[in-house]
């Protein structure tokens, strides 16, 4: 893979983890705001999910993203 073709991947995973911390930052504020709130559990065990869900994928991201930066380089 080239250097344009790396730069649109590096790109397109800096949006995508861009998005996701700004859906889980969405998520965690709405768990917090509803904490206290008569909610179902079984829903704030789900959203909880999704966060972790996120952050992992966010983590794997962030995994590629200095995959890319590392072949950029070399």
């Amino acid at each position: 893979m080239d250097d344009p073709e790396l730069k649109k991947e590096l790109d397109e995973v800096d949006a995508q983890i861009e998005r996701l911390r700004r859906e889980t930052a969405q998520l965690r504020e709405e768990i917090g705001q509803s904490w206290n709130a008569p909610t179902d559990m079984a829903e704030r065990a789900t959203l909880l999910t999704n966060v972790e869900q996120q952050e992992a994928l966010i983590d794997d991201l962030q995994v590629r993203r200095e995959q890319i930066l590392r072949r950029m380089k070399g």
